[in-house]
Order: structure tokens, then sequence, then C-alpha cells
């Protein structure tokens, strides 16, 4: 449901500003500890984990088995699913740290996929095919690799006998890709809230985009917060009656109308501090006319002059629109009932993705406004979640992933960037668990085909965003 996951695909706009170029593939030959990662990932690539044709559950018990033979026994983990939904379970595993204060570090993971068809993909999706520089396969960017990250980590630390100050916590869900699954977040949220217990987590969302296939690193982002994702429907009914005697009141008509009006209209500009943080510190590496105006929406007053202007050329840009407001788009239509008669009832879902803070009725009833019909009805018909809450933006969290972008990807910036997608951090959040989406991985601009056809990952991604993201978790468990 990220997708986007992403957010910056204006970002190839930067290409040549910045240094950290990207290697075509793994040139070297791989150590014996990167062998047996490539081998966990592609075991979890090649397991189809999709709701609709896959199992969570049957992931999870390859998952579990690999951390027994590192060492974690049943005191350390967890299994958990709910009778209706048996392939959908998941799981978490501890590793003890050594302060009796510090607060742990929750890792979090969905493996869970969309589902794709082989009749549609170049390749098998469901096997990891290494191919000119990339990893294809679904799940191979949206999440698996990070997935593996985590697993391998963990069960490193353990057979390594690493003792870290905070304990770390590793839990690895399904229902991240659907609205109608078991979502094994929300249910460690709801009901295992001390099993997650956790001074912060670390989720995705976050990560670097390149100039372009084969180009640049040209920024890496730290993901703090997110958008609430909310359906609304609106429909029109009507008496309806014969075809060969049509009147102009039309239920199909009507949320026409509608629909127009929703597509002319624009909620009103929204900052935050991680967009102002975003905005003022991606500007000046962008350059031009929409680099100053993404500072100067970033530090002239809402309603200014200078402030209309800037927004005006912002919104020529489709990701920095979204991120500037909350936005809605109709997604879904039905109507009529025969093909000879007038239509008795036409509707449309409307999928919103709301700026953090602000109530989901409340967009409602700007929905109810802008159609102007009191014919219509517009009723909220599900959302992903509680309201979002945005963490904090602190020095903690940014500072050893500064030093680690500065390390790895030289004269790369690190910018805090809120998702216009979704993520489960929304359900941890929800309980008082800040979640962020570190950098160290990363792909290209156009999203690496991740929720579409051919998924892919950059080898040298993988191989060097775990490296990053080991050294990142170890600054953060002993700080």
């Amino acid at each position: 449901m990220k997708h986007g996951r992403q957010l910056l695909a204006g970002a190839a706009a930067l290409a040549g500003v910045m240094a950290g170029g990207i290697a075509a593939a793994q040139e070297a030959p791989l150590r014996p500890d990167q062998t047996a990662f490539r081998a966990l990932y592609k075991e979890l690539v090649e397991t189809d984990s999709s709701i609709t044709t896959g199992s969570c559950t049957l992931l999870a018990d390859k998952v579990e088995k690999h951390l027994r033979a590192a060492g974690y026994g049943d005191a350390d983990i967890t299994r958990f699913a709910v009778p209706d939904h048996p392939k959908e379970g998941g799981i978490v595993v501890i590793l003890p740290g050594t302060s009796k204060t510090l607060k742990p570090i929750l890792l979090l993971g969905h493996l869970d996929v969309v589902v794709a068809k082989r009749e549609d993909w170049t390749r098998d999706p469901y096997t990891l095919i290494e191919e000119g520089g990339y990893f294809y396969g679904r799940g191979t960017s949206d999440m698996k690799a990070m997935d593996a990250i985590w697993i391998d980590m963990m069960a490193r630390m353990k057979k390594e006998g690493v003792k870290n100050k905070r304990t770390l916590k590793l839990a690895l869900t399904c229902g991240e890709e659907t609205s109608w699954a078991f979502n094994g977040a929300q249910y460690l949220a709801n009901n295992k809230r001390d099993l997650i217990d956790a001074e912060f987590a670390l989720n995705e969302g976050g990560g670097g985009r390149t100039s372009g296939p084969g180009g640049k690193v040209i920024v890496q982002n730290m993901h703090v917060g997110e958008k609430t994702v909310v359906n609304y429907r609106i429909e029109a009914t009507n008496p309806g009656g014969h075809s060969s005697i049509p009147i102009p009141d039309n239920a199909i008509y009507e949320l026409s109308d509608a629909l127009v009006k929703l597509r002319a209209f624009d909620f009103p500009l929204m900052l935050n501090d991680t967009t102002k943080a975003f905005f003022a510190k991606a500007g000046p590496a962008r350059g031009g006319d929409m680099g100053k105006a993404m500072v100067t929406i970033a530090t002239a007053p809402i309603g200014s002059p200078e402030s209309k202007a800037a927004e005006a050329l912002l919104n020529t840009d489709r990701s920095y629109h979204s991120m500037l407001r909350t936005t809605c788009v109709a997604t879904l239509l039905d109507g009529g009932h025969a093909n000879n008669a007038l239509p008795q009832r036409a509707g449309a879902n409307v999928n919103c993705r709301i700026f953090p803070g602000v109530p989901a009725e409340e967009v409602r009833a700007t929905l109810v406004k802008v159609i102007a019909d009191p014919k219509m009805t517009v009723k909220q018909v599900d959302d992903r979640g509680p309201l979002a809450k945005s963490p904090p933006l602190t020095p903690f969290i940014m500072g050893p992933a500064e030093k680690l972008v500065a390390k790895y990807y030289p004269g790369v910036p690190l910018v805090p960037v809120m998702s216009t997608g979704a993520t489960d951090g929304i359900y941890l959040e929800a309980v008082g668990i800040p979640s962020y989406g570190p950098p160290g991985l990363y792909g290209d601009p156009d999203g690496s085909g991740a929720h579409g056809l051919n998924e892919r990952a950059i080898v040298k991604a993988v191989y060097t965003g775990r490296e990053f993201l080991n050294e990142l978790v170890k600054e953060y468990a002993n700080k």
C-alpha cells in the first residue's frame, strides 16, 4: 500500500548534482556471510506470500527455522495468528540487551507481497533472478530485501554472541498489502503491546533514489510520518425508469458532475516539521526555479504571495503536490442495473490520503461541500488504521543515520520525508511507538516495479544496504 513507497518520483531531477555512484552489479566474489544472506533472500522471494495465492504463515515457518538454527529458543520466539486467517500468521523474536533501563528497538517488516501472475511477467515472479545488476522477483524491493537484512542481522548477532545495550525485537507480519486481511502489526499493537514495546521502530519507507537506471545515488531519505488512507463512497440514487423516455435527472449524470468538481478541487496547503525540513534541505540540491520554490514553501508564511507562487510551481510536480496537502481521487465506478433502464444508483470510491492530524470526518465534510448536491451521499467505507501521527524528528534518530550516509554515500544528503503512501508504522505510532524508515537501501526513481510488473532491486544496493543497516542498528542499540 505504499506505494510508494515512493515519494521522490521527482528525484531524478537531482541527477548529477551530488556524488555517490552505483556499480552495475556486485562484481567482487561474495564472502561466505554474503552467500548465506543471498540464499536467505532467495528463499524469501521464492516463497509466495501473497494473500491470494500464497501463505505468510509458511514463510514465517521458514524464518523460524533460521532463527532456531542461530540459537533462539522458545523463550525468544512468539508466533501469532487468528483462526479465521490461518495463512496470515507472523513471528516475533527477541534478542535481549544488557541494559535494564534502556528501552528496546523494534525492527518491523511485512512478509506479504502483492500477487504476481507469471503470464504477465518477463521472468518468473517467484524465482530470484540476478540479471544486469538487478535482482528480479516479487518482493525483491517491497520488502523482502529489508526482511532478509533484519533476519540475517538477528541470526548473526545471536550466533556471534553480540551483547547490545538495548534489546532488539524483530516483528515480521502479514496484511500490509491489503485493507481486508489480518494485519499482524495492528494485531500486535492492539493485543500484544508489551511484546513489541520499544523506544522506536525501524520500518520500510526510507532509503535512497538514483538518478535513473545505472545512475548515481542522489538522495537518501529518512521516512518520518505518513498520511492516513481512507476510502469514501459517493453515491447518487434515483427512481429510474424506462430508457426510452430519458430525463436530465439521472444518477450517472449526477455522479459525473460530482467527479468533475472533485477533479478540479485541491485541498489547502499544509506543512509540518518533516515536510518543511524536506523542502528546505532538498531545495538547494534540486536547484533552479523548482529548488527555489521548495525553499520558499518551507520558509514563507502560508498564504503570503511568495508562498502562493511557490505552491503553484510545486504543484506541477505530482509528488510535491501530494506532499503539500490531503489528496482525494476517484478509483472505482459502478452504476445502473440494465442497459435499457435509467440508472437507479451510481457510485464511486474516492481514495483519500489524509495529511497527518486531519480527522477523517473533516475530509468527508469537505467532500460534501465540494460536491454540493444534497441528493448525493458521502460515506466513509473503510480506513487503513488510526489517524496518522508524525513521529518526532530528533538528533537521536537523525545523527547516526547522517554519519553513516556520509560514510557510505559521500556527498549525498539525508532528507527527512513524509510518505504519501502508507506503512504499518501507523499502527505503532497510534500506541506510542514512533516508527521511522531508515536510509541505506536505494532504488531507481520509477519505484523499481514495486506492486507492478518485473519488480526489481539493485544488487549493489542490497549488499550495501545490508552493511549500512547492520551498522545503523548497532549504533542505535548501543547509544
